[in-house]
């Protein structure tokens, strides 16, 4: 498994949202298997995001996706205040 990290400031969050909601499908055809979003509890205009998929390479062409395709363009990411950091994670084991 592996998770795609994203976050980044946004100036609206029911905007954002919304444009979340908007790639439900593009995320699913992907092959997103669960999602997370989060807030800081003292930063309302700051977005993570975990995206969880069953290979690297399906949570890497996404982001690669997101790099081009969403985040270049400003009506697909109308909230967006910034330039997002997204990093693709896997498990670490904790047994020796």
């Amino acid at each position: 498994m592996a998770t795609l990290h994203i976050e980044h400031p946004i100036t609206d969050l029911q905007t954002w949202l919304g444009a979340f909601t908007r790639f439900e499908d593009a995320r699913r055809k992907a092959g997103v298997r669960a999602q997370r979003v989060r807030q800081p509890v003292d930063d309302d205009k700051y977005i993570y995001v975990s995206l969880d998929f069953d290979s690297v390479e399906e949570a890497t062409a996404f982001k690669r996706f997101l790099e081009t395709t969403v985040w270049t363009s400003p009506e697909a990411s109308p909230a967006l205040d910034d330039t997002p950091r997204a990093r693709v994670l896997t498990e670490v084991s904790t047994s020796p």
